[in-house]
This record gives structure tokens, C-alpha cells and sequence, in this order.
């Protein structure tokens, strides 16, 4: 791990931040000092920014860890914080939402509109028999309805679950029973790539397998014909018909704002547990500092899912709390063409582009030419969300979207973090094509090696947060265990060494001479596509349960689109066959079969038969061969394998592959 680490290439290209911008930063320099100087007090100026029923009595209560409180004693409402005040402070016809449908049709929600939904939403789910502390399973498309959704069960207490809309039923169905949600929160469809595409169906096959679903709450989107059961309500004749007469109730700091499932590398999804008052705290204070929001002059867009923590964190909270107005898009960034996302830019003068690395190599893939044909002069800070940018990328990002005057803030964070962690300002970092740069003031990150003793500049090793933050999770849902195994046994005190308790991230960073931090994606078996953690076990799961199938490991390969590509090596069940067209026709079965079982984010890029796959003599496999060989490298150490000759055979049979490509 270490030599790959430290063996990368240097940056030495620096962007200042423009003059115009630096001069009113909501953030300056000084910032660094004040957080290094009384942390808790710095974070305790942040949460002033929002506001409370009842004042904290202790900032961080730190006495059991890993399991941290914040803000204790203190008491607000998320959606009050996010809707109700900007109405009260005069604000109420602002634009919240310009929302773009993916054929064209368009919705513009002001703060006073949605406090009225949010309202009414309310209403009807303490009408379906939903109190504080119940789940609420989400599963919509990028439909304003899905923020009302998400503030609505915030301003009861309820604690809400969102699920991608494109994960399958065996995906929706286990994170409700995980979460033993009463009501699920969806849609006919949404549009996809100039079609309507289905939810409801899924639904309604997730739901036949969880006992604890009372109520189906169904938004009319796309027209499509649906199936309708005894638990089925449509919204526009239950939401929108309701008071929309709704005082919000104050919950505790530490109250259950939200469940978000996360890969995990056992295949069974993790539910990340994030808390109200220190996760709206550090949502708020980022989404204000890391994009300079003057939410009067600036329209912010997101690009995200709302099924992502991207979408929760920086498009319903921190965006909303802070009163910004912006752009909500439903659909694919190719539909109707592939000027779609700038077209958009154009028409809603969008200053605050936010989006990741994946969308950005795909738009170079396309063509300089597309984005030039458009106004983007409204810019002035670009985002990067989901994984390590590479330099020319981000390079490519500045000049043909930024026309080389924008600052980019190329973020690190993860859904465990619940906001962003490590970040330049763009009021204050000269910085460099491809690195997330340092910490956020009031945030301690290293690099570390394997005995946990922080790198020196230039060495490479293992990313890790040394003090609590706001926004951290506070465990695995009903998994107490799994949340001090999975995050914080590898080092310091949850791994028997000393007293000081070391989050680890599961990535691999370096520090360049200059200290700055660059990160290099996931160190474990979990893949990193298109910005989406996905467990290499979850992958092979899905391909085992195929009839055809009796093994199969998976790794991530690099890709020039997604980062990370699912290459995956299956042996066949003894008596399929695998020669000529029948192998082709298996390999394509099993790549939609994955799509069909996992979602079309986990189909692999490339499938290859093969006859057995590197073991260790204990039966391990060894990905790390396969990863060689996926990615054309020459085999490390093939010593501790149980047949030498194996890796052999998977080469001979890769290449040939490759040529028949």
C-alpha cells in the first residue's frame, strides 16, 4: 500500500483565488487560526448561524467515544431552520427551486410555496399515523416533491430513509426492513434519457416484502399507468388537499434526523445514522463557507441525486438552510442533447456549479466545442463532489466551464461525514489541478502510515480524522458494533493504541511538499464508480445468484469516465456453455442480470469467464492479481498462491478478450 502511495506524480500549477472574489470571502484566512485556537468554540459561532428553541448546554459531549454528542441540551427544528424563518425574515418570495424537467417542463417554487407544501406534507403523514421517531422510506425521482418529502418528515421528527431511484427491489426492500420504515414516499416514474421510466412497480414488489409498511404516499409524474393497492394514496389527493397549517416542534440536538445506506464490503448495506443540530450545523456553515453563497445575488446548482448524501447535504440542507436559490434538474445530462447541462446554466444564469469528476471527463469525452456554444459567464465558483479529480480533468473543468477565472473547490467527504471535511476556500486557497488542498478550519485530518504516526510531506499512507466533527455520523443503525469495527478499529484507541480515538476513512491520501492533501480513493474492497461506493461483495453476490454461475470476484478498474470500472471474473457452473456465441450471450445475461439485481450503477464494465480464480492457500482470493490484470499491469507476487499457473490462464484470456474487442 505505502509504495503505491508514494510513488504518484507532483502538481506544482497554482490558481489564486480571483481578487474580486478573495476581497468578499464569507470566509477568510483567519478562519484557520480561529478553529485551530478553541476548536469548540469555533464550531460553537457556527451553529449560532442557525436557529434554536432551546441554547446547548455543551458544545461536544465526547465522554463515551467513538460515540459523540453535539450541541447537548439544545433543541431546534431542521425545517423550520431550512423554510420558515427566511419566510419570517421577509424572504418568503424568493426562489427556492427552479426545477427543469427532463422534457422541458419547468416549476418554479418560492420559500413561501414550499413552507406551504412542507406544511401539507406534514399534515398527511400525522395523518397516515406517523410520529417522531418513525421511518420514512423516500424512493423518488429529482422532483421538488422529493425535498418537501425530506423536510416534511424533518419537521415532525420522523426520521427519513431516501433510496437512489434506480436501485432494484432487492436494494429498496432491504434498506426498509434494515430500517423498518411505515410509509414509502414515491412517484408513477420519472424521466430518464427522453422516456418515462417506473418506479411504482418496484415499489410495489418491495412493499409485498416488508411487513412493516402501513401507507404508500404515490406523486403523479409521468401520467404511466400504476398498479394501486389498499395502501396506496396519491399525493395531489392527500397532500395537496391538506391544512397547510403547521407549527413546527423543536427536537433534541441528538435526535434521528436521517438513516442513509452505504455499501458495505460484507454485502450487507450499512444504515449511516446522521443526527439533527451538529449535522445541520456543519451542512450549513460548509455549504455557506466552501461556495461563498450570497444567497441574494447567487443561483447554486447541485447536480447530484437527492438518493445521494450529495443530494441531501447540498441540495435540501445546506441550500436551504442558508435561503439560497437554485436549480433542481430531473433528468440525464445527453437529453435531448449534449448541451443539455450548459443550456441550463445559460438559461437560469447559474453562479455555483456543483458536480463531479465522472460528469466532468464525460463532457471532455464529448467535445470542447459543446460547452463553448453557451453563456457561461454567470459562473464564479466550480465544485467537485464523489472522488479524486485528476489534474487534467480539473484542468479541463476551469477553462472550457470556468473560462479560466472560476475557482474550483474540489471536495472531500463522505456520506459518514454528513458535509464536507477537506476543501480549498475559494476566497483564500491558490489551488493546485487535482487536490482537495487541506482541511476545513475546525476539521483535523492526516495522512498516516500503518503504525498510525502522521507522514511527512511528499509520503503517502492512509487518511484519517483525528478529532470529532459536527456532522459525523453517530453509528450504523442498530449496529453499534459495526460502527466501531468498520470505522474506528484500525487505529489509536479502537485499535488498542493509546487513549486517542482515530476515525479512518477507508481512503488512501498523500501529502505533496507543500502539506496540501490529495486523495487516492478507497484502500479496501469497496469500488468507487462514477462517485458511488460499491461493495465488491454486493457484485459478486449478484452474479453468484445467477443459475450459471458458481464464483466470482470483482475489482475496480481504472476508467477514463467513471474513475472506477466493475471488472468481474465469474467461473462458470460445470455445465454451461462458454464457447463461441453461448459465451458471449452468458456474459451479456450476467452483466443485465447485475444491473437488474444490484441497479444499472453496479453492471460491470467487462465480465470474463474463467476456469478458477487466484486463491491463497487459505482460500482467499487475491484481488490484487486480478487488479494487475485488469488494468494490463505486470503480476506483483504470485508466491502465496495456491496454483501460479492460474494467473496465467486469466491473463492469456483477458488479452484475448481485449483483441476481440
Amino acid at each position: 500500500m505505502s509504495e503505491t502511495l508514494e510513488n504518484l506524480s507532483s502538481e506544482t500549477r497554482q490558481f489564486p483565488p480571483p481578487a474580486d472574489l478573495a476581497a468578499a470571502a464569507n470566509v477568510t484566512a483567519e478562519a484557520y487560526q480561529e478553529a485551530a485556537d478553541d476548536r469548540l468554540a469555533y464550531w460553537e459561532r457556527q451553529a449560532e448561524r442557525l436557529s434554536w428553541t432551546k441554547p446547548w448546554d455543551q458544545v461536544l459531549d465526547w465522554s463515551n467515544p467513538p460515540f459523540a454528542k453535539w450541541f447537548v441540551g439544545g433543541e431546534l427544528n431542521v425545517a423550520y431552520n431550512c423554510v420558515d424563518r427566511h419566510v419570517e425574515a421577509g424572504n418568503g418570495d424568493r426562489v427556492a427551486i427552479h426545477w427543469e424537467g427532463e422534457p422541458g417542463d419547468t416549476r418554479t417554487v418560492t420559500y413561501a410555496e414550499l413552507l406551504i407544501s412542507v406544511s401539507q406534507a406534514a399534515n398527511t403523514l400525522t395523518e397516515l399515523g406517523v410520529v417522531a421517531g418513525d421511518r420514512v422510506a423516500i424512493y423518488l425521482p429529482m422532483i421538488p416533491e422529493a425535498a418537501v418529502a425530506m423536510l416534511a418528515c424533518a419537521r415532525i421528527g420522523a426520521t427519513h430513509s431516501v433510496v437512489f431511484g434506480g436501485f432494484s427491489v432487492e436494494a429498496l426492500s432491504t434498506r426498509i426492513n434494515d430500517a423498518d420504515a411505515k410509509v414509502v414516499i414515491t412517484a408513477d416514474g420519472g424521466y430518464r434519457r427522453g422516456k418515462p421510466s417506473a418506479l411504482k412497480p418496484t415499489v410495489d414488489e418491495a412493499v409485498a416484502r416488508c411487513a412493516s409498511i402501513e401507507h404508500v404516499l404515490v406523486v403523479r409524474r409521468t401520467g404511466q399507468e400504476v398498479a394501486w393497492t389498499d395502501k396506496d394514496k396519491w399525493w395531489h389527493e392527500t397532500v395537496e388537499q391538506a391544512s397547510p397549517e403547521h407549527k413546527a416542534q423543536p427536537f433534541e440536538a441528538e435526535h434521528p434526523l436521517f438513516i442513509l445506506y452505504t455499501s458495505g464490503t460484507t454485502g450487507n448495506p450499512k444504515g449511516i445514522l446522521h443526527t439533527t443540530g451538529g449535522y445541520l450545523t456543519q451542512a450549513s456553515y460548509t455549504h455557506n463557507a466552501v461556495f461563498d453563497l450570497k444567497p441574494e445575488t447567487d443561483v447554486y446548482w447541485c447536480t447530484a441525486d437527492i438518493g445521494w448524501v450529495t443530494g441531501h447535504s447540498y441540495i435540501v440542507y445546506g441550500p436551504l438552510s442558508n435561503g439560497a436559490t437554485q436549480v433542481m434538474y430531473e433528468g440525464t445530462p445527453d437529453t435531448p442533447d449534449r448541451g443539455r447541462f450548459w443550456q441550463i446554466v445559460d438559461k437560469y444564469k447559474v453562479s455555483i456549479l456543483y458536480t463531479a469528476p465522472t460528469l466532468i471527463r464525460t463532457m471532455m469525452k464529448w467535445g470542447d466545442d459543446i460547452p463553448a456554444k453557451y453563456d457561461l459567464s454567470s459562473l464564479r465558483v466550480l465544485g467537485s463532489v464523489g472522488e479524486p479529480i485528476n489534474p487534467e480533468a480539473w484542468m479541463w473543468y476551469r477553462e472550457h466551464v470556468g473560462r479560466e477565472r472560476t475557482p474550483i473547490v474540489d471536495t472531500w467527504w463522505q456520506t459518514e461525514t454528513g458535509a464536507v471535511m477537506i476543501s480549498p476556500l475559494p476566497g483564500v486557497t491558490a489551488a493546485k489541478p487535482g487536490s482537495a488542498m487541506t482541511a476545513l478550519p475546525g476539521i483535523s485530518a492526516d495522512v498516516v502510515d500503518d503504525q498510525a504516526e502522521s507522514v511527512p510531506n511528499g509520503g503517502g499512507g492512509f487518511l484519517v480524522l483525528t478529532e470529532p466533527w459536527p456532522s459525523m455520523l453517530r453509528t450504523i443503525w442498530r449496529d453499534d458494533k459495526r460502527f466501531i469495527d468498520t470505522y474506528w478499529s484500525r487505529f489509536g484507541a479502537g485499535a488498542g493504541n493509546g487513549d486517542k480515538w482515530v476515525y479512518f476513512a477507508g481512503d488512501g491520501a498523500k501529502k505533496d511538499e507543500d502539506g496540501a492533501l490529495w486523495l487516492l480513493g478507497r484502500v479496501d474492497d469497496v469500488m468507487l464508480i462514477s462517485g458511488h461506493n460499491i461493495s465488491t461483495t454486493e457484485v459478486e453476490s449478484a452474479l453468484v445468484s445467477h443459475p450459471a454461475v458458481a464464483e466470482a470476484a470483482v475489482v475496480g478498474a481504472t476508467d477514463p469516465t467513471t474513475g472506477q470500472a466493475i471488472v468481474a471474473f465469474t467461473i462458470p457452473r460445470g455445465n454451461v456453455v462458454t464457447e463461441g456465441e453461448a459465451g458471449q450471450e452468458l456474459i451479456k445475461e450476467l452483466r443485465n442480470h447485475v444491473a437488474k439485481t444490484l441497479g444499472p450503477i453496479a453492471k460491470p464494465r467487462q465480465i470474463m469467464l474463467v476456469t478458477e480464480l487466484p486463491k491463497t492457500r487459505s482460500g482467499k482470493i487475491m484481488r490484487r492479481l486480478l487488479r494487475d490484470v485488469a488494468e494490463n499491469r505486470s503480476l506483483g507476487d504470485v508466491t502465496t498462491l495456491q496454483d501460479s499457473a492460474v494467473m496465467d490462464l486469466i491473463s492469456s484470456g483477458m488479452n484475448s478478450a481485449k483483441s476481440e474487442d
